[in-house]
């Protein structure tokens, strides 16, 4: 968590919050590596900018983002295997009753990222920046 004040005295206000999980995904018509399954631990880092504070002159308490946006993290991709909605994967995994996550698109960094923006803003955070970067295991 940190927050920060831009632009010196025209007050704009940004804090971010980082998110660490665990999925596991695969590209469709990749011809190298990463057309097989693999593992990745994540770290997902959501900005969220205001030019104003709120009475307790925050821009936004921290636990709302944890119990929102980190919750749904948690849920629906923390220890999932992300894959495009038409991998030919998906139906082994369902019979098996393994977690998982459909995408319209391959699950690459930057969708997943993307993804995480759209529900952030879904949940009207004020969000301007998602980044998601694959981290030592």
């Amino acid at each position: 968590m940190s927050g920060d004040c831009l632009k010196g005295d025209t007050s704009l206000f940004q804090v971010s919050q980082h998110v660490d999980f665990c999925y596991g995904h695969r590209l469709l018509n990749d011809s190298g590596k990463f057309r097989n399954l693999q593992g990745h631990n994540g770290r997902v880092v959501i900005v969220l900018e205001s030019d104003h504070l709120d009475s307790r002159e925050i821009l936004m308490d921290f636990s709302g983002i944890k119990k929102v946006v980190r919750a749904w993290i948690d849920e629906q991709l923390d220890h999932r295997i992300i894959l495009h909605e038409n991998d030919p994967a998906l139906t082994s995994l369902q019979q098996l009753g393994e977690p998982r996550f459909n995408l319209p698109a391959n699950p690459t960094a930057e969708i997943i990222a993307k993804t995480i923006f759209q529900f952030t803003n879904s949940q009207v955070f004020p969000v301007i920046k998602v980044s998601l970067w694959e981290t030592p295991a």
